[in-house]
């Protein structure tokens, strides 16, 4: 066992509340300034909700079936309800613990068990959260709780040990994802698209106004995003060293680029460069390079900044438009394709240096046969979040319906589902 290092475990701490900042305010103003204004609190409340369920779910279940040693396929109960976490300040040690979470993470590590539970949390707060951009509008309250729960359980957390664990499957083929490509947004994306098509679009969907309730809220949390971000991706470096600090200039320069994409591609077609177009492009970058932030140089980051904007202002508009679905708020659009296009051009922006180890000197590459390896990783997390993810939608349909009235619908979720509107 390694020692504890203290500067380590001090830039963790604050990646760790950095990338909570990203779920509460920050989605929930990103999310919440889309809406109507009769639906705003119970988009706020989603954000907020499901971030106290998933923490208990995680210091349950969560963490043990993610991260625990198990099998290729899922963690075992070891660490159920954080069983012998604190096993290392009764025997008087100062030391690291040596779980690993696959090719980007050292092992042994330099923090604390505690805190290295604690940031992997936060990952798994803002994943379900994402989905609810999808279904925004339409959907019970009490369907949203149960549907968190057994997602975070099911769909989460094996997508989450076979790639991040060292005994995971998919990292077994060589796929990498740095801090949340496939285990975070296409399975957040996908899981969305799934919701959406199930659940069926908002009534008077093309008929009655749409328009984002307070695009002041959503700038502000776009904002709140972009500096989080900066504990999601420089924080998986998982210590004050060289790549957290590559980490954070590559997510920098992603998110600029995508930003700019979106907006030029917006201007070029319908003449106007929107708000809700820039930041949506910004947040397209930052999913983008999510997965590559530790293995490409700032280059790389561009060409993947600039590829996420544009392709996900098509399929934030046209391709949803084209074929008719009602992702609300771009769930499938921004993160779902986002992701894909991030976690397959790492296969090709690579630099092998800055993942090397004494284990792997070479690190990893752009290459085709990288490239081969993380379409299979793409493929294998979208098609367990669409099979899961369905399933799990038919049982809380059975369970507790997961749709509410038209007439709910009509008068708006902050008062039918919570007894609340704005002032």
């Amino acid at each position: 066992m390694r020692p504890i290092d203290t500067g380590d475990t001090a830039w963790m701490l604050i990646s760790t509340a950095l990338v909570m900042l990203m779920t509460i305010p920050g989605l929930a103003l990103f999310y919440g300034g889309m809406v109507r204004r009769k639906n705003v609190l119970s988009t706020l409340v989603q954000s907020f909700g499901i971030c106290c369920l998933v923490s208990l779910v995680w210091v349950t279940v969560g963490y043990t079936l993610s991260f625990s040693t198990g099998n290729a396929w899922i963690g075992d109960f070891s660490r159920v309800f954080l069983r012998g976490i604190a096993d290392h300040f009764h025997q008087g040690s100062d030391s690291a613990f040596t779980l690993g979470a696959g090719s980007a993470v050292p092992t042994p590590m330099t923090i604390p068990e505690s805190v290295y539970l604690l940031y992997q949390m936060s990952f798994a707060i803002i994943t379900p959260a994402l989905i609810t951009g999808a279904f925004a509008e339409r959907i019970k309250f009490s369907a949203l709780c149960l549907f968190t729960v057994l997602w975070s359980i099911f769909v989460y957390a094996p997508v989450a040990h076979w790639v991040w664990s060292p005994l995971g499957w998919v990292a077994g083929l060589g796929a990498v994802d740095f801090a949340g490509g496939t285990v975070v947004h296409i399975n957040s994306g996908i899981a969305g698209l799934v919701c959406a098509l199930m659940i069926g679009p908002r009534r008077g969907l093309k008929r009655d106004d749409m328009s984002p309730h307070n695009l002041s809220y959503a700038i502000i949390g776009a904002s709140l995003l972009w500096v989080g971000w900066f504990g999601f991706n420089a924080g998986s470096a998982l210590g004050a060293n060289g790549r957290a600090g590559m980490a954070m200039l590559t997510t920098q320069v992603a998110a600029a680029a995508g930003g700019i994409a979106w907006m030029l591609v917006e201007w070029w077609r319908m003449g106007k460069p929107t708000a809700l177009g820039i930041i949506s492009g910004a947040v397209a970058g930052l999913v983008a390079v999510t997965p590559a932030a530790g293995f490409v140089l700032p280059s790389g980051a561009l060409a993947i900044g600039l590829i996420a904007g544009s392709v996900c202002f098509y399929s934030a508009t046209v391709l949803k438009n084209r074929l008719g679905y009602d992702d609300s708020l771009d769930a499938f659009g921004v993160h779902g394709v986002g992701g894909i296009v991030g976690a397959l051009l790492t296969g090709i922006f690579a630099y092998g240096p800055l993942s090397a180890t004494a284990d792997n000197p070479a690190g990893v590459s752009g290459s085709w046969t990288q490239l081969l390896h993380q379409g299979e990783a793409v493929a294998v997390t979208i098609l367990w979040s669409v099979v899961v993810t369905a399933l799990i939608i038919v049982v809380v349909n059975k369970l507790v319906g997961i749709r509410v009235s038209d007439d709910d619908e009509q008068e708006g979720l902050d008062m039918t589902q919570h007894g609340e509107k704005l002032n």
